[in-house]
């Protein structure tokens, strides 16, 4: 085992190993030898873990010599095996009901309390430990992630011979996406979110639309993003949807409707808030490198982190509040909304949520230029909105009075569809970035974003290769027609595919196609447009 854990960190990876320290098969050596280790139920027999795929015994957390064993076995995998990472499951078996215990003075909780103990010294501080298979509150403080959600499956719901009604907690697609919704809360909190696999395979009866919203509730919720497949088999089409969660952003979506009965009782709107990294506000104003657009945009960041700080105990900013719920981006971005919207039901429908309630309060109150809500006409309040829809790439401006009357974004889902909305605040005299379909996030793959009066150069993430298109807001008029376009140092091409009505400024929305060969080069991924 230590030959394989060494080969895998060669590779610049973390070995991991699974490992089930409580479980005992019913025929196994363990079994044989050691039967006083074995839980038993209240009638004398041995207590059944009860599990769908195999029944087995479980190990008595009470008992000194248990507890030995799981040591000595945590301890080898990780000081003797070389293992940096442990997923451990079926960690409820310590614990099964039954008073055939060593000691019964002893409460379940304790029981399991002392097992996860003996788990984290044997491990040390700097292991990883994935719980799964474990009672939820009393794993705080030990794990390192969590198994979140039941086990996903090939199917939406539970296949014959599973009783398809139990869809809660039998392996199904449905059963992950909704334990996974309902506790997303606890990420980055007490852990880092296991939502169980994204199944990818061609194996499974999954449609397209189904992967993609198992791969945005992954990228929204922002916990733990694991494979299973057999990647050489994984086709391209498959493949390309894991790649634009990742990398992960590392932050959590708020549901907004968590307590729902609607949309078949499963959360279907999910909120991320977006900035580029505040600077205090004396290094912008003194910061004469920083022009006037640069200096706005850091402001409203500057906001925005404040928002989403603000504690009610001190009337002061907390770090620990909502800053979770907000990911930061390149300087030049500017402030954003990230929401995702899914139709969780068997038949197209058509869903909307509240335009307003999708929107910071420092997004509308201040704006990509700064001018307050009730500025006079012409001014940043009648700009409205640049919204782009990541999985489809279609963009369309939303005017401001959508976000006063309070009407609601609206889309037709079909069947387990999942649409994800980028909503920025336009500004007509500065050029924007309004996304991609490189990354889920529509920011987190950009490196530097770099804009003149005549001149606009967008580097992104070289780490790795894909291809895609970027879509940017150009305020240059007719100018744009004399535009030239480099991608990769050679010549490109963008398209022009909208043209918002933004006061009387003739600005266009194009796409430029890009293709990052993941070399490092110095030109790789480097957008440059100029007049």
């Amino acid at each position: 085992m230590r030959v394989l854990s060494d080969a895998i960190r060669s590779k610049g990876m973390q070995p991991g190993v699974w490992l089930a320290p409580f479980a005992c098969d019913k025929k196994s050596k363990l079994a044989k030898d050691h039967p006083d280790w074995i839980i038993r139920n209240d009638s004398g027999r041995y207590a059944n873990s009860a599990n769908c795929g195999k029944f087995f015994y479980g190990l008595d957390a009470t008992n000194p010599e248990v507890r030995k064993h799981v040591y000595d076995t945590i301890h080898r995998a990780v000081h003797e095996w070389g293992f940096d990472v442990l997923k451990l499951d079926f960690l409820y078996a310590s614990c099964l009901e039954g008073n055939g215990k060593y000691d019964n003075t002893m409460s379940r909780a304790e029981a399991f309390y002392l097992g996860l103990r003996t788990i984290r010294e044997a491990a040390g501080d700097e292991t990883f430990i994935i719980g799964c298979g474990c009672p939820i509150g009393s794993a705080i403080g030990f794990v390192d992630g969590m198994r979140v959600s039941c086990d996903t499956g090939p199917t939406w719901l539970p296949e014959f011979p599973l009783p398809h009604w139990d869809n809660g907690t039998l392996p199904s697609l449905r059963g992950m996406l909704r334990n996974t919704l309902s506790r997303s809360v606890l990420g980055h909190r007490w852990w880092n979110n296991d939502p169980d696999c994204v199944l990818l395979g061609n194996t499974t009866k999954h449609t397209d639309n189904e992967v993609m919203s198992a791969a945005s509730v992954v990228g929204m919720t922002g916990g733990m993003f694991l494979l299973s497949d057999d990647m050489e088999k994984v086709t391209n089409a498959r493949l390309s949807i894991a790649m634009k969660i990742f990398p992960l952003t590392g932050v959590t979506a708020v549901p907004l409707d968590l307590h729902s009965t609607m949309n078949g009782g499963m959360p279907s709107v999910l909120r991320l808030w977006c900035t580029e990294k505040a600077i205090p506000a004396d290094e912008v104003e003194g910061n004469f490198e920083v022009d006037v657009t640069g200096r706005i945009l850091r402001q409203q960041a500057s906001k925005l982190q404040t928002e989403i700080g603000w504690s009610p105990r001190n009337n002061n900013t907390d770090p620990y509040s909502r800053e979770r719920s907000c990911f930061f981006v390149a300087p030049g971005l500017g402030s954003w909304t990230v929401a995702s919207l899914s139709n969780w039901l068997p038949h197209s429908t058509t869903m909307s949520v509240s335009f307003a309630a999708l929107v910071a309060h420092s997004i509308k109150d201040f704006t990509a230029m700064g001018a307050p809500m009730d500025s006079g006409p012409g001014e940043k309040s009648e700009n409205g909105y640049h919204v782009f829809s990541f999985w489809s790439s279609e963009y369309v401006w939303i005017p401001h009075e959508t976000l006063v009357d309070n009407s609601p974004l609206v889309k037709k889902l079909k069947s387990h569809q999942t649409e994800i909305f980028h909503i920025k605040p336009a500004d007509p005299i500065s050029c924007q970035y309004i996304g991609s379909d490189l990354h889920f996030s529509c920011g987190f793959e950009v490196a530097s974003f770099k804009a003149s009066e005549n001149r606009l150069m967008v580097e992104l993430k070289n780490n790795y290769a894909k291809n895609g298109s970027v879509y940017l807001y150009l305020p240059w008029g007719k100018k744009v027609d004399k535009a030239t376009v480099e991608v990769n140092g050679a010549a490109g091409r963008m398209d022009i595919i909208a043209r918002p009505t933004l006061g009387e400024t003739d600005g266009v929305v194009v796409r430029v196609p890009v293709v990052i060969k993941g070399t490092g080069d110095e030109n790789d991924g480097v957008v440059l447009i100029s007049y």
